[in-house]
């Protein structure tokens, strides 16, 4: 028998290895971690040793050759030790296949039980003792456990047929049962009859699981732990083990569900016994090559333990597993097994395409098809050399992808075919291919013809050119030419193909063609040219239609103007559509003629419709014109139906209704009129004009017949009137009384009278007055059967409006018209609202005054408005006027008191002259008109301000070239804290005018930025609460001439041991003053002497001793011309150092000067700028800190 090797793997727990026997039956057993299995044929009978692994092989074969895993025998029962012996479920189960190693479902091992295939005890010869029980103890108790299990599954089945079926706690039998059992001393002798081997896999022997045996019920409970057990036995199954892996296909292998177990009970059974029903158990084979946990697709099912799997992809991972089926129940898949198919030779790869070509050459160009796992290492390129006998040669070999073939014949076909190669082998060849080299240059074509002609476009086609082989690459270039273009012949195609469409031309317009042929080798002559003319197209839409004179109630003339564009021919006919209403749902064909111009009749009055119109001519119907919206004239409407009244007629008013009209003259009816007829008058009168459908008509006598009439109107006019309805009124309130007569007694005393107003049927029970100042703020002040009233408390000379009411038991008439009396004039009230005027107000009223005058004047009296209109002696009074009580008031009289009273015109507004300054006056005042005096006004306390101060004395206390101080008045430390004494200095500018220099209450100003030798003129003023002082006596005052700037530190060098010459920077003269300069040297310790006073810059001394130490400066002095001179201040200091022998070298000068520069002191101005950027830098520094320490 053959063997095949199976791969060693180390593995951390049992390891499954299959047994074999002479009948075929291989049942697995398990082995410890670290062993592995052995297989000993003698005399017939196999055995199997234990040993321990000594080597590992990763990846490559086991050393113990075990062939692959034939069907289970029915004979050869499956060893397990028993569940308390067992060790934990192993990571990883050897395989009796090649190549396969995987891991075994734990449900899969409590279905096998003890096995009876050791016939004879192993010896210790046969595997090393390792620390544990001997495999033979352990299949005693596995044999006392499955013959309980046994005995416990007849009694459930209860012995009819003598059967057993599969129950939950013992496994199924195998499924390789023979359908004859064999004596059991052949089984117990591993020995089997010939008819058993030649028997191939079926169905397993098992009682039904659905039917219970006849002469005995199934109880419910029975049968759902039966489902269960199968269900348990299909989720049993193991994973596949996969042989005979090829680049495209494997071959798979698995145990039959359950394992090769059971086989023993046979022995068990009695002759008398039945065999029970079997089970089919079928399986499902999945595929995935997206990974372990990918989708899975199907690739068997069947009753076999074993399938071939084809089609597969070389060089690829795949995971395949397996899933037992059984009676409608499905068990869960098996644990994957992976495995990766071989590399092997490329696909075959596309036929090779031409790149180029001409007469001599062919360049090909190919694309790599899959290698398979193994990278193409050279391409095979064959060809048939032209010959087209089918027989191919190589003419190239190469890893490149393209390639040249060069001395071929002109116009010549040549057959092409590719291989791949890579270390796995060659591939077949592509299809055999066809490529043609070019020839010479094509004929002209034949002439063009149309196809199709269009309004833009002209579909034309041509003729291959006579002559040109079919496989010679032929382009064509069409030329047109537009009549009248004067560009000649334009290309407007260039292509291989036949026929072509020239788009963008113009409608109706003639265009000449012609076409060129060309190819690798040249271009033809063109073909001859053909004229074609592209077709009109349609025209455009018509003008919107119009109404040609004035549209009639039942008719209309429509007419409209032609299009604008005719589309290149001309219209034939025009088309008038006509639609009723606006929504334009339904159109109806009213005229169709070349004419344009239709009358529409037969239409309705005020009726609504739209008009259209188009036009056909050769190149089609144009597109619809605008829609014309006509509205046909409407008519008065026809008659309606007399109103009537709607409920009791009142005394005063009557409530009508109506219906519409039935016929509206075909507009709506927009208003109705209602004519009243009054008693004992012909002529109707209009009460009523509106769109509603009822109106109330009031003002109407109580007692009395009317008659009322009706019509209808619309846009178009009024219709004819109804016919008349008569209507008696009911009785009512009495009529508007007459106005009242009113009498005033006195200026504040009346009496109004009035008369008995017309009844209407109903005696007046009382009469109501109403009387007040204004005609819409009456109130009623009487109430009662009297005719008159009199009222007191009244204002003089004011107006009263009054009205009177008549009451009965109808209800209360209308008032009567109102009635204005107004009351006697009388002495005006009193002054009310006095107070005194500002400052301000007293000027701006003797301004108003003296408008009249000139712009000069004017100035003049507004100065002296201050003197004349003092505070201290005047005092302004303004008032508001009181009532006159209706006569004008002509005076007012001022009370002073002590004083004589003032007489003023009729003003409210007062000024009081020559008071005694700081002093307090009670004033009242009373109005005066022609009637006499009014009443006193309250009385009111005024006091004149103090006189203002008069102006100080002003003197120039320091002065400078441009700078003046000025000093008035005797100091603050004099003037009383009380008194709030101010001052204003004024100086007079170059126009002559004085401008405001200083106002506040400081003594003394200092004048900055003046010129030097210039005369000022100033003035000063004090004023206080009291007012503004007169202006002092003018001041003027000189500047001075300011001395010259000071000079640059001179410059000395020394000329030699004796001698040195100073020089120094010259300044400009001042104002023609011409300026001269003055030197002074100081030697040692001494005094500076002048050495020098001139106009020169520079000046050369001598007489100088070598080892002392001279000092230098100068100043310039100015020359006036009619003063003194002015010198100014001296420049910094100089100093010549004497001169060391050893500091002078040969090369070296002899000038040794040191400035000094003497310490200035700093001015005021200069100290203030100091210590204001002092501050200023200290604030930034400060905000600084504050904004990033603290803010931040």
């Amino acid at each position: 028998m053959s063997e095949k090797t199976a791969p060693s793997e180390q593995v951390g727990g049992p390891a499954q290895v299959p047994m074999m026997s002479p009948n075929g039956s291989v049942p697995p057993i398990y082995v410890p971690p670290g062993y592995v299995s052995q297989i000993i044929e003698e005399n017939g009978v196999r055995r199997v040793l234990v040993l321990p692994q000594t080597e590992f092989h990763p990846g490559g074969h086991s050393p113990l050759h075990h062939p692959p895993p034939p069907p289970p025998h029915a004979h050869l029962p499956a060893f397990i030790p028993p569940p308390h012996a067992m060790m934990p479920p192993p990571h990883h189960l050897y395989s009796g296949m090649a190549g396969s190693a995987g891991d075994m479902n734990p449900q899969y091992i409590s279905q096998y039980h003890p096995a009876h295939i050791y016939s004879e005890p192993l010896s210790a010869d046969n595997h090393p003792t390792h620390g544990r029980p001997t495999f033979v103890h352990r299949d005693e108790r596995t044999n006392k456990a499955h013959e309980r299990l046994q005995k416990k599954l007849k009694e459930r089945q209860g012995g009819q047929g003598g059967g057993l079926g599969p129950t939950k706690d013992s496994p199924p039998p195998s499924p390789q049962k023979s359908r004859g059992t064999p004596p059991a001393a052949d089984v117990q002798n591993g020995l089997g009859g010939k008819g058993l081997e030649e028997q191939g896999q079926s169905s397993t022997t098992v009682g039904s699981l659905d039917k219970p045996g006849p002469g005995k019920s199934t109880e419910p409970g029975e049968l759902d732990e039966e489902t269960k057990a199968l269900q348990e036995l299909l989720n049993s199954i193991c994973k596949p083990v996969v042989t005979d892996i090829q680049a495209r296909g494997a071959s798979l292998s698995w145990v039959a569900v359950g394992g090769p177990e059971g086989e023993g009970e046979e022995g068990e059974r009695k002759d008398g016994e039945k065999a029970t029903p079997e089970l089919r158990f079928t399986y499902e084979v999945s595929v995935s090559y997206n990974g372990k946990d990918g989708k899975y697709a199907t690739a068997y099912g069947g009753e076999e333990l074993s399938a071939t799997l084809d089609n597969l992809r070389p060089a690829t991972d795949y995971h395949v597993r397996v899933q037992a089926l059984c009676k409608c129940l499905q068990g869960s898949p098996s644990e994957p097994a992976s495995f990766t198919t071989l590399s092997c030779e490329p696909d075959t790869p596309s036929p090779p395409r031409k790149a180029s070509g001409t007469k001599s050459t062919l360049v090909l160009q190919w694309k790599a098809p899959c290698d398979n796992g193994s990278k193409i290492q050279n391409y095979i390129l064959q060809w048939d050399e032209g010959k087209g006998t089918g027989v191919f040669e190589q003419c190239y070999y190469g890893p490149q992808k393209q390639y040249r073939v060069t001395k071929l014949s002109p116009a010549s076909r040549y057959s092409f075919r590719l291989a791949a190669k890579n270390d796995m082998g060659t591939s077949e060849f592509s299809k055999p291919v066809d490529f043609f080299t070019s020839c010479s240059v094509p004929s002209p074509p034949a002439c063009l013809e149309l196809v199709k002609a269009g309004v833009t476009w002209l579909c034309l086609q041509w003729q291959r050119p006579a002559g040109s082989p079919k496989e010679d690459d032929i382009g064509y270039v069409l030329e047109m030419e537009e009549e009248g273009s004067g560009y000649g012949f334009q290309p407007s195609y260039d292509g291989d193909e036949l026929s072509c469409t020239v788009r963008n031309l113009h409608r109706s317009t003639k265009y000449k063609f012609r076409v060129a042929a060309y190819n690798t080798e040249g271009k033809s002559n063109p073909s001859p040219v053909a004229e074609f003319t592209t077709a009109p197209d349609r025209p455009g839409c018509p003008a919107r239609p119009t109404v040609k004179g004035k549209p009639h109630p039942t008719s209309f003339k429509l007419s409209w103007d032609p299009p604008k564009d005719n589309g290149g021919s001309e219209v034939t006919k025009y088309v008038v559509e006509f639609s009723e209403g606006l929504a334009g749902s339904s159109w109806e064909l009213v005229y169709s003629g070349s004419v344009t111009e239709c009358v529409c009749d037969g239409l309705k009055p005020g009726g609504s419709y739209q008009a259209r119109v188009y036009c056909i001519s050769e190149g089609g119907q144009s597109s619809l014109s605008e829609t014309l919206q006509v509205q046909t004239p409407a008519v008065p409407p026809g008659p309606c139906l007399p109103p009537r009244v709607v409920g009791k007629p009142k005394a005063r008013e009557i409530q009508l209704r109506w219906a519409p009209p039935q016929v509206d003259g075909g507009s709506a009816v927009c208003g109705y009129s209602v004519e009243m007829f009054a008693p004992q008058c012909e002529e109707g009168k209009e009460v009523y004009q509106g769109p509603e459908l009822d109106c109330t008509v009031g003002s109407l006598l109580p007692g009395r017949v009317y008659g009322f009439r009706l019509r209808a109107a619309n846009k178009a006019g009024c219709g004819p009137f109804s016919e008349r309805t008569e209507v008696t009124t009911g009785p009512g309130a009495p009529e508007a009384c007459r106005p009242p007569h009113v009498v005033c007694k006195s200026p504040t005393c009346a009496v109004v009278s009035w008369e008995v107003p017309q009844c209407n049927g109903a005696q007046v029970s009382e009469y109501r007055l109403e009387w007040g100042a204004a005609e819409g703020s009456m109130q009623v002040c009487f109430t009662g059967a009297a005719l008159s009233h009199e009222l007191k408390g009244l204002a003089p000379a004011t107006n009263y409006f009054c009205r009177v009411q008549a009451v009965n038991v109808a209800g209360v008439g209308p008032f009567s018209e109102v009635v204005l009396c107004q009351t006697p004039c009388s002495v005006p009230a009193a002054v009310t609202s006095v107070h005194a005027l500002r400052e301000s107000e007293m000027r701006i009223e003797e301004v108003a005054a003296e408008r009249g005058e000139d712009e000069d004047e004017e100035e003049e009296e507004e100065e002296a408005a201050p003197q004349l209109y003092s505070p201290s002696t005047c005092l302004g009074l303004r008032w508001e006027a009181p009532c006159d009580h209706g006569s004008e008031i002509t005076s007012y009289l001022i009370d002073l008191g002590e004083r004589q009273p003032v007489l003023t015109g009729p003003v409210t507004k007062y000024i009081i002259q020559n008071l005694q300054p700081d002093t307090s006056y009670r004033i009242r005042i009373q109005a005066l008109n022609s009637l006499g005096a009014g009443p006193f006004s309250h009385t009111f306390k005024l006091k004149t301000k103090p006189l203002p101060p008069l102006p100080p004395r002003l003197e120039c206390t320091a002065f400078s070239h441009q700078t003046l101080r000025l000093k008035w008045g005797d100091g603050p430390a004099k003037t009383a804290s009380s008194d709030s004494l101010q001052y204003q200095l004024q100086m007079e500018d170059k126009n002559g005018r004085f401008i405001c220099l200083y106002k506040g209450p400081c003594h003394t100003h200092k004048v900055q930025r003046l010129n030097e030798s210039t005369s000022y003129t100033f003035r000063i003023q004090a004023f206080n609460e009291a007012g503004e002082g007169p202006f002092s006596a003018v001041y003027t005052f000189t500047t001075p001439r300011s001395p010259p700037a000071p000079v640059k530190a001179p410059r000395v060098e020394r000329l030699d041991e004796h001698s040195c010459e100073v020089t120094w920077e010259a300044l400009a003269p001042m104002k023609g003053d011409p300026i001269i300069y003055t030197l002074q040297c100081m030697s040692g310790n001494s005094d500076f002497k002048q050495v020098y006073k001139g106009l020169a810059t520079s000046y050369q001394m001598s007489g100088l001793n070598s080892n002392s130490e001279y000092r230098f400066r100068v100043c310039a002095i100015r020359q006036c011309q009619d003063a003194p001179e002015l010198s100014g201040p001296y420049s910094a200091t100089v100093t010549l150092l004497p001169q060391r022998s050893e500091s002078v070298g040969p090369a070296s000068g002899s000038r040794t000067v040191e400035t000094q520069r003497p310490a200035r002191s700093l001015t005021d101005e200069q100290c203030a700028a100091l210590i204001l950027m002092l501050f200023a830098v200290i604030s930034i520094l400060i905000a600084f800190v504050i904004q990033y320490f603290v803010i931040k």
